[in-house]
């Protein structure tokens, strides 16, 4: 028999899982064939509200019924908002809008070089990325992240990355600084590495390496950002700002939106022609950004993703002591949360046990399961999601028997 990918006229770069949803409510899908689904990774972290908010489709509908796109030749009212309320609620005094993450970092990237060109340091070209990094698909991003298998056959890396420092290790940043080097980019969390961490410590001494050696600090919060960790972005947690910062996902709450957004001091180069978009803050999908904001930035919304976190990390500690044997460990914060499983179990197969529960979860690097829920879930849905956890970590117990000198 044929399969549906066989005939499928979509380029077959994706392996995609036997289920189409056709609509969505909050934090469930419904399947084609009237099956609901918990839905814990808000297509990788990006339905921050849910699916179908009222909110976000009032304003859809309402801008859609105005004015959809209109070239950056010209004053954008609704970008003008967003960009506002962004620098206001952030580090940051300039903002430009893209249409993904990767956009988001091939700009944060050019801004970087572009200071140094500047600023007299035209051979400051260089910057420093780490292992289990991943900052997008194009290009100059692949060769910017950490994972090779995502540039094989696509020629030589591009160059002026040094790339796969040790995420968390200070003195191999230091050791990696040079004469050419001219930023260093890091995400606070890495979502794709595996939800990997670095002690607060570690940021903090990079933000004081780039201010004595004339770098700049550019943080990747494409998937750590908006109210995914407790505060609109994750650098609120570390005590220290960035230069750059690259942001998408979340911001467009499921319509393609991303930016950049850079101090006075970090965007000097970037003057008329440096860069462009011809869809990037059009205004349609800057609407529905203020319309994310709306609610991600009203009192209490960002103390409530917090509290729920913390309550999801509890029930997963419980589901971690009853099934011992299949999680190792629990890492992330706020509802940004990875599950490290047992390395003689595939992360996929939990995945694909959790799914045929009627939930979705991410495979990530370091055989890691994401849990990128919306933001707007409650205890309702983490007690759903542990009773199909539990009854997915029952199943792999039994296809992954411990035995034949498996470790337990």
């Amino acid at each position: 028999m044929t399969s549906p990918q066989e005939t499928s006229s979509i380029l077959p770069t994706y392996v995609r899982a036997p289920v189409a949803f056709v609509r969505g409510e909050g934090a469930w899908l419904e399947a084609s064939d009237g099956a609901r689904f918990l839905d814990f990774g808000a297509g990788i972290a990006v339905a921050v509200l849910g699916h179908s908010h009222p909110h976000l489709v009032e304003s859809l509908i309402e801008q859609g019924q105005k004015l959809w796109h209109v070239s950056n030749l010209y004053k954008i009212p609704t970008a003008e908002r967003l960009a506002k309320r962004l620098t206001d609620a952030t580090f940051a005094d300039y903002v430009f809008f893209t249409n993904s993450g990767a956009e988001a970092c091939e700009g944060a990237i050019k801004t970087a070089r572009k200071y140094q060109f500047v600023s007299g340091h035209p051979e400051r070209v260089e910057i420093i990325t780490f292992d289990g990094a991943f900052h997008g698909r194009t290009i100059a991003t692949i060769a910017a992240g950490g994972n090779d298998k995502y540039i094989e056959g696509f020629g030589a890396p591009v160059e002026g990355f040094h790339r796969k420092t040790p995420f968390g290790d200070i003195e191999a940043v230091k050791a990696a600084i040079n004469e050419r080097t001219a930023a260093i980019m890091v995400e606070p969390i890495q979502g794709e590495g595996g939800v990997r961490t670095a002690p607060a410590s570690f940021f903090r001494a990079l933000r004081d390496l780039c201010d004595q050696h004339g770098l700049l600090l550019v943080f990747d919060e494409v998937q750590s950002g908006v109210g995914r960790t407790g505060k609109f972005f994750a650098y609120e947690h570390l005590g220290i700002t960035p230069d750059i910062m690259a942001v998408a996902k979340g911001i467009g709450g499921g319509f393609p939106l991303g930016a950049f957004l850079a101090t006075k001091e970090a965007a000097k180069g970037m003057v008329a022609g440096t860069h462009g978009s011809t869809y990037g803050g059009n205004p349609l999908g800057t609407a529905i950004g203020n319309a994310v904001l709306d609610l991600v930035l009203a009192v209490g919304f960002l103390d409530k993703v917090a509290k729920t976190g913390l309550a999801l990390k509890q029930r997963l500690a419980e589901l971690k002591d009853k099934h011992p044997h299949v999680i190792e460990g629990i890492r992330g914060e706020g509802l940004l949360i990875g599950l490290k499983i047992a390395d003689r179990i595939p992360c996929g197969e939990l995945a694909a046990a959790v799914r045929d529960q009627h939930m979705l979860v991410i495979p990530a690097g370091e055989n890691v399961i994401r849990m990128l829920p919306p933001l707007i879930i409650g205890d309702v849905e983490v007690n759903a999601a542990f009773a199909r956890l539990d009854a997915a970590c029952s199943a792999i117990e039994a296809k992954f028997p411990l035995g034949n000198g498996a470790r337990a």
